[in-house]
């Protein structure tokens, strides 16, 4: 194949991946009413594959670069919302706010469950001291496969409160969650701000997922600035919406890039296959410090992590403590 045939082959190629691309980026859009976001999402491409018929290669040129320009165009343009009517468990936003030495949490999520599908919708206010912030914990779970996790953290206070914040997609109440969806503007940004017994007791005990616990090597310095990048984050997306897309702003990359310092983040391939996050973490030197004796490996941890319930148990008032009563304690507590 000389070059010429090489040139054409790849414009062919191009001209697929942008109909491809264009097409998805409408049809997974949040235009409305849906017949104009369907129609748009067919109609794109094929004008575009269309364009191949016409016979003088300048208006050929001419009109593919008007309906890739103008996609283009329209992409990067189309704004976040908050004001979209959202499925229950995203319709309510949380906001936080520093004062001095204590954080107030606006509408800190506490649903109670009977099903998945099925739980008493409940919110309460909140403060947490930072001079009291002891712990970060990285959770992880897992509903199919080893690969993909749901990954969020939670902070733990002296005083025995614990506030879990997990970034999540904000899904609308007229779609059904689709993951290639989170490519595309579809989803806004989420701060899921909450207590222990829904954020991770809906995933232990009602959707029985599994579900495993770490302790973050951070010093205090470092969890409280970790801390307080969720704070302004979850103040700024009350007035300043962003989307959400899982490959550059999703639940891990979320929590890299606001860290800082030790928690920098990494170009690493187990950033997008979240079920890594905690092996990266711990090659990084994030996890414990636990005893080495015992827990030799990231494998021996892992399990040592895993959440196990009774069967039949409900998220009550102890199940911060209870959740963490069989896990392996940070080194130095004269272990289990």
């Amino acid at each position: 194949m000389n070059w010429r045939n090489s040139l054409r082959w790849g414009g062919h190629i191009t001209l697929v991946l942008y109909g491809v691309l264009g097409a998805a980026a409408v049809y997974y859009s949040t235009i409305q009413p849906d017949v104009l976001r369907v129609g748009g999402a067919l109609v794109f491409p094929i004008l575009l594959f269309g364009s191949a018929w016409i016979r003088l290669p300048r208006r050929r040129r001419i009109l593919r670069t008007a309906l890739v320009g103008g996609m283009g165009a329209w992409y990067v343009t189309d704004p976040p919302r908050n004001d979209r009517s959202w499925a229950r468990e995203y319709a309510i936003p949380a906001d936080a706010w520093r004062d001095g030495n204590d954080v107030h949490v606006h509408n800190v999520r506490n649903f109670r469950y009977r099903t998945p599908d099925d739980y008493l919708p409940a919110w309460y206010d909140a403060t947490y001291h930072l001079d009291g912030l002891q712990s970060v914990d990285l959770v992880t779970s897992y509903w199919a496969g080893d690969s993909i996790a749901h990954v969020f953290l939670s902070f733990g206070f002296t005083d025995g409160q614990h506030l879990a914040i997990s970034i999540e997609t904000r899904r609308q109440a007229r779609f059904a969650y689709s993951t290639i969806a989170g490519f595309f503007h579809h989803y806004e940004l989420f701060y899921v701000t909450a207590d222990e017994r829904d954020l991770i007791g809906v995933r232990t005990d009602i959707r029985r997922e599994r579900v495993y616990l770490y302790r973050l090597n951070l010093s205090a310095q470092v969890r409280q600035r970790l801390f307080i990048s969720y704070v302004d984050a979850i103040h700024d997306l009350i007035r300043h919406p962003q989307w959400y897309n899982t490959l550059t702003d999703n639940c891990t990359t979320g929590i890299l890039a606001r860290a800082g310092a030790r928690l920098r983040y990494r170009l690493d391939w187990r950033v997008i296959l979240s079920g890594h996050t905690a092996a990266m973490a711990y090659d990084m030197n994030l996890l414990g410090p636990y005893d080495s004796t015992h827990l030799p490996d990231f494998a021996a941890l892992h399990e040592a992590s895993h959440i196990i319930r009774p069967p039949g148990a409900t998220p009550g008032p102890d199940y911060s403590i209870a959740i963490r009563a069989s896990l392996p304690p940070p080194e130095g507590t004269g272990g289990k």
